[in-house]
Order: C-alpha cells, then sequence, then structure tokens
C-alpha cells in the first residue's frame, strides 16, 4: 500500500523545527540557513577509491543549518538528529595558528570540526543548529550531507556565495574532512553529489578526472526506492579498509595504476598470481566500472530493462564477489524482483546492512511496497523519491 511510504519531511518543516531549537538554545534568532541533500548510488559500488566510474543522485533527503556570527572565537553547535552520539551540543574554537582543531568526542560534531579545518576562507565564531531528514548508517550519506552542509552553511555566514572557490574545490575539502577527522577512507563521490547534484537528473561521475555527467531521469512513470533495511551490521569500517586495500594489492600484482586501468583480459592473464579473494575483488571492481558506463547510456536511451539487468548483476557481485551485503539486503532485492514493474533492485552504499535501490514502474509502487514489506523478516523503511538538488543556501 502507498501508505507505506515514509513521509520525508519537507525543507521548510526542517527549517522551522532548527529555528525554534535555535532560540531555545540560543535566545535569539539564526541570520542565515543552508542545506545539503544525502545520497543514493543507482550503480558503481566500491568503485570510487579505484578511480572507477559511479552513478549517484541527490535525495530529496536533507541536512539543514541555520546560524549566525555569535562575535567569539567558539563555534557552538547544537544536532537535533536522532542516533547521534551524547552529548547533541558541542563547542570548539576557531581554528588558527596557535589553536589546531583535532578530532573529539562526540563523534558527530568531527564532521563539522573537519569541515571547518578544511574551509578554504576565513571562520567567524559562530551558533548553529542542525537538523536532518538522512538516515544515519543507512548507506544515503548523511556524513557527505552534514560535511557539505556545514561548507554551505560556512559560505552564508561569510555572505560569499561561491567565494571564488569552484564547487570541486569544496567537496575535495569535505572530502579531505571525513578522511581526517572521521577516519573514514572515503572516495569523491558523496560529497561530490551533494554539492553538484540536479533535480530530475543522476550524475555519472568519473572519480579519476573528477568530471562529471548530468545524465536525465525525469520519466514521470518511473520512479527510485529507496529502502532502508533498518540493519547495521557493526563491520563496515574495517571491512571498508580491508576492501580498499584488496583492490590496491590487486592493482600493484596486475602491473596497473588501479583497477580502473585493468580489464578482463588482463585480469585472466595474471588470474595465477592472484589469490582467490583479490581475484574476486578486482573482478567486482572492473566490471562494476563497465556496468556503470552502460547504465549512464541505458538511462540516455530510457532502457530501464537494461538499466535493470545491469543494477541486479551489480547485487550479485556485490555479494558474492566483493562479499559485502548481509542476508538482509540480499532478501530486499530478491522481494523486489518478484514484483511486476520492478526493473531492477540492488544494494546501495558500503554494505553490510544500509538501505537498497530499485528502479520501477510508477504505478507498481503499491504492490512493490506491500510485497517487501510481506516478505522481508524486519520492518523497513521505504522513500519513493526522485532526483532531487544540490546544497544550497536558504532564505529564512
Amino acid at each position: 500500500m502507498a501508505d507505506l511510504q515514509a513521509e520525508i519531511p519537507t525543507v521548510e518543516s526542517l527549517l522551522e523545527h532548527a529555528v525554534d531549537a535555535f532560540w531555545a538554545r540560543f535566545e535569539t534568532n539564526p541570520e542565515v540557513a543552508a542545506c545539503a541533500p544525502g545520497r543514493v548510488n543507482l550503480i558503481g559500488e566500491h568503485t570510487d577509491y579505484n578511480d572507477g566510474f559511479v552513478f549517484p543522485m541527490a535525495l530529496p533527503l536533507v541536512t539543514v543549518f541555520v546560524g549566525r556570527k555569535n562575535g567569539s572565537t567558539q563555534c557552538r553547535v547544537e544536532t537535533l538528529s536522532q542516533g547521534v552520539d551524547a552529548p547533541t551540543y558541542a563547542e570548539f574554537p576557531v581554528p588558527s595558528e596557535q589553536t589546531a582543531l583535532k578530532p573529539g568526542l562526540p563523534k558527530w560534531v568531527n564532521y563539522v570540526k573537519g569541515v571547518v579545518a578544511n574551509y578554504k576562507g576565513a571562520v567567524p565564531g559562530f551558533d548553529c543548529v542542525l537538523a536532518s531528514s538522512v538516515p544515519l548508517g543507512g548507506g544515503v550519506s548523511s556524513s557527505a550531507s552534514l560535511e557539505v552542509g556545514t561548507y554551505i552553511f560556512l559560505d552564508q555566514l561569510n555572505g560569499a556565495g561561491e567565494n571564488g572557490v569552484s564547487r570541486k574545490e569544496k567537496a575535495l575539502a569535505c572530502q579531505k574532512a571525513e578522511h581526517v577527522f572521521a577516519g573514514a577512507p572515503c572516495g569523491i563521490m558523496d560529497q561530490f553529489i551533494s554539492i553538484m547534484g540536479e533535480e530530475k537528473h543522476a550524475l555519472l561521475i568519473d572519480c579519476r578526472s573528477l568530471e562529471s555527467t548530468l545524465v536525465p531521469l525525469e520519466d514521470p512513470d518511473v520512479v527510485v526506492l529507496v529502502t532502508n533495511s533498518n540493519v547495521k551490521h557493526n563491520i563496515e569500517a574495517s571491512e571498508y579498509s580491508t576492501r580498499r586495500r584488496q583492490c590496491e594489492n590487486g592493482a600493484k600484482t596486475l602491473g596497473v595504476k588501479s583497477l580502473r586501468d585493468a580489464n578482463m583480459e588482463l585480469l585472466q592473464d595474471q588470474k595465477a598470481q592472484l589469490d582467490d579473494v583479490t581475484y574476486r575483488r578486482a573482478r567486482h571492481v572492473i566490471g562494476e566500472i563497465g556496468r556503470t558506463e552502460d547504465a549512464a547510456q541505458a538511462l540516455r536511451d530510457n532502457n530501464y530493462k537494461l538499466f535493470g539487468e545491469l543494477m541486479v548483476q551489480s547485487h550479485n557481485s556485490l555479494r558474492d564477489d566483493f562479499e559485502v551485503s548481509c542476508p538482509e539486503l540480499d532478501q530486499l532485492v530478491e522481494a523486489a524482483m518478484e514484483v511486476k514493474g520492478v526493473f531492477g533492485s540492488r544494494m546501495t552504499g558500503g554494505g553490510f546492512g544500509g538501505c537498497t535501490v530499485t528502479l520501477l514502474k510508477k504505478d507498481a509502487v503499491p504492490d512493490a511496497l506491500e510485497h517487501i514489506k510481506n516478505r522481508y523478516k524486519g520492518t523497513p523503511t521505504f522513500y519513493v523519491c526522485e532526483a532531487s538538488g544540490a546544497a544550497r543556501g536558504l532564505t529564512l
């Protein structure tokens, strides 16, 4: 039934919630506001740190920031997000030559600190409240939404707009924040789509050249369903680092800079030089890079049948060769593929829980939601989404 869909809060409602909380915390009104979206990756998983292609779209799920300069050398931040580590309020100094910012507790504020430390411009002392509809740990990039939103909020504080800094540079600054302050060696995809996405378009990103191409996703009869499994197995961080290292070792053995430079013929020729696990990791990445390029072309051609087939191939490869799926994600994909009108489905994000992404006919949504809910042993959350816009300043 269609009422199984989760209601996605509007930007306006999040803004109102944040403004009320700002007054309660700081006893004054905020002067500037900004927001940044989460994302879902349609296809191209674990390819970004292998210099490959990814194909995400920005979601209507966003993180909203409100705040103002406070005339001090302190940054004071409160989050209204559910599920973050306590406390939900934190203070830290404006960075200077004498006072360098360092990661610490609570962990959630490290994402804000990291961006403040890497912001390309002057950072004033500020008060800020943030509210988010991006689910934490769901594989839809709540972290990049937080980082990019912080950057655009700082732009708004400075009244600088683009401030002579390109969106690409801002994305790279946010990526560096996640590497250094959150300790996550992520690729560029999440920050890039959050700051570069456009409504009714997916974005094909070349993670080597950092060139990107908008691909229309505007057929009113076709929608994207994001299904949150609402499970998270606590092995993602360590396994992510392991997979990255395995890919690097595979590239080194194959004699290439990265797996982007390899192909299936080279992999087969050198198979004897690789252990079974490294071989399968490389086979996934090489295949996934090709699938992602093919999927972008299929979307340009409105060939949803082919796009869906590539999604399923991607999931099977992530499950069997890259081994980052889990029973819950497999179950959601299997259930979705049993519904008439579904083109394709796959796990999305780093894996070991989180979300699946499904491409389907709009009129198939009620049947899909009901069938998946009945087949899935857990309690899923459904978001029926259109491709949305990028991070931006808001008017209070």
